[in-house]
């Protein structure tokens, strides 16, 4: 696995499908960095890290989420720094937190045997909080480079985020465009209301969680398909 370069200021670590691992992000401004979504596990997140060391890039100073599925933060325990999250998203959090704090892990490994994988080998599992949370929207100057964090309706869960880096024109969605993961329902006004979202901030290339990054139409009419 290597480290891919996107842009000026951004890198990232590319998904895996067998384990269900997303895209890491990395934005790196003149004066501090961050990470986009938390990967995971604390496995994913090291392996990230190291990819980061190795090109001589300073750890993030904050991780922002995307949403609260696992993939994307049960390896928030891990990371360098501050979390950052929005409400619902902590929500959510909590009550995987409590769930496996209070019953065990059963309940999370028999969503999917991508989880089984990634946790094989009594690996703890381990939920951890936000440092940050947050509503509506935040904006970011990581030094010469504006990094806007916008909560939106999604068709995937209540929960998504996304993220703009302003000075590259790339955004990234997260898995916000794909179907609701328990139902495997795509809403279709959900997804209209998203991709007016993403047609208002206008940019240039969109990275959803799982897949490559792309030109903006191709995401929406992936993300309008059906609908």
């Amino acid at each position: 696995m290597e480290l891919k370069k996107l842009s000026e200021h951004i890198w990232y670590m590319p998904y895996e499908s067998e384990r269900d691992r997303p895209n890491l992000g990395y934005v790196r401004g003149k004066n501090w960095s961050l990470a986009i979504d938390a990967g995971h596990s604390a496995a994913h997140t090291k392996e990230f890290y190291a990819l980061l060391e190795k090109e001589n890039l300073p750890l993030p100073c904050l991780t922002l989420l995307t949403h609260w599925h696992w993939d994307h933060t049960f390896g928030m325990h891990a990371v360098n720094g501050l979390t950052l999250a929005n409400e619902k998203t902590n929500r959510h959090l909590a009550e995987w937190k409590n769930k496996i704090e209070k019953n065990g892990p059963a309940e999370f490994f028999a969503i999917h045997e991508s989880i089984r994988k990634e946790y094989s080998e009594n690996k703890e599992v381990i939920v951890k909080l936000a440092d940050i949370v947050y509503s509506g929207q935040l904006t970011f100057d990581l030094g010469d480079c504006i990094v806007k964090v916008i909560q939106s309706e999604a068709p995937h869960t209540d929960d998504s985020t996304l993220v703009y880096i302003e000075n590259d024109k790339l955004l990234f969605t997260g898995d916000a465009t794909g179907d609701d993961f328990f139902t495997g329902i795509k809403d279709a006004a959900l997804s209209r209301k998203l991709a007016e979202t993403i047609k208002t901030i206008n940019p240039t290339i969109c990275m959803e969680g799982h897949w490559v990054p792309v030109e903006t139409d191709d995401t929406l009419n992936d993300l309008l398909s059906g609908v």
